[in-house]
């Protein structure tokens, strides 16, 4: 097991989920107040999370495979 330097995204797959949901779901919006913001979040995330054909092309790492032994 190696430990990921501190800044390092590219390693880092929920990076991705964030700037995915950042410029798909959470795009161009003006909240009124903070449960507004909550609310389009969980919105945004549920939509995400259901779809896990999405969830691995996204985080996947051709680099990155399991090893068992």
């Amino acid at each position: 097991m190696l430990k990921i330097p501190s800044y390092s995204p590219e390693l880092n797959p929920m990076e991705n989920v964030c700037a995915y949901l950042r410029g798909n779901k959470l795009a161009i919006s003006v909240f009124d107040t903070y449960e507004d913001i909550l609310d389009a979040c969980c919105t945004a995330w549920n939509f995400f999370a259901k779809d896990k054909a999405r969830i691995q092309s996204i985080v996947a790492r051709k680099w990155a495979k399991t090893v068992t032994g």
